[in-house]
């Protein structure tokens, strides 16, 4: 039977908002996501939601060294970012995008990998808020946010997964077929509907925190 977590318990839930960076985000960025440009507006209602009912609102950043030692497998997979110093903390890609950018009293959680809780004090920061059910939103659907929220379940953090606040990119034919952003958010959302987390709308997020602040 599919999760679902209805009501949202605002005292005990934060967002997570993912890599919503210039590198991914910027018109002619390196690993552009036009899908995930479009969908900023219903995000920030998100992060705008959550702000009001006092739950948490942690941001991701997914950076790399400045020698690149990090990105040696990574640069197998992702060959249109081998030049770019987007990711390098400081740089411009880097940054969060200004339409969303963090606030004060924000958590901010650099990252390597795919995974928001892999090598990072994610997990010990939420067990500290009282957190037990995240909401993900963000970029890339089928990587770093599916990535983050399999890691969230494998933790036995409840989780939701923003339909309609996550996004991605075009996949080219690599031997086994393309796919567009549209085919591959879907079947992401999916997998992630019957094996791992409550997929909902940002509609649903409101709905279902209607009426419940945080003590």
């Amino acid at each position: 039977m599919p999760l679902r977590i209805d009501p949202i318990d605002t005292a005990s839930t934060a967002l997570i908002v993912v890599d919503m960076q210039n590198h991914f985000l910027a018109p002619d960025a390196p690993l552009e996501s036009r899908a995930g440009r479009e969908m900023i507006p219903t995000l920030c209602r998100g992060i705008a939601l959550c702000r009001e009912r006092g739950m948490p609102v942690v941001y991701t950043r997914q950076l790399h060294r400045q020698d690149g030692a990090d990105r040696r497998l990574s640069m197998h997979f992702w060959g249109q970012d081998a030049d770019s110093d987007g990711l390098i903390d400081g740089a411009p890609g880097a940054e969060i995008h200004q339409e969303l950018a963090p606030e004060d009293g924000d958590l901010v959680v650099a990252k390597y990998r795919y995974s928001a809780f892999y090598g990072t004090d994610l997990e010990r920061a939420l067990r500290d808020m009282g957190i037990d059910t995240v909401v993900i939103g963000g970029v890339t659907t089928e990587n770093c946010c599916h990535a983050t929220a399999r890691d969230a379940f494998f933790r036995d953090f409840r989780v939701g997964f923003l339909s309609d606040a996550t996004a991605t990119f075009d996949y080219p034919d690599t031997g086994h077929g393309a796919m567009s952003a549209a085919q591959v958010h879907q079947s992401s959302l999916v997998i992630l509907a019957a094996s791992t987390a409550d997929v909902m709308s940002t509609d649903d997020l409101v709905a279902r925190t209607a009426g419940v602040r945080a003590t």
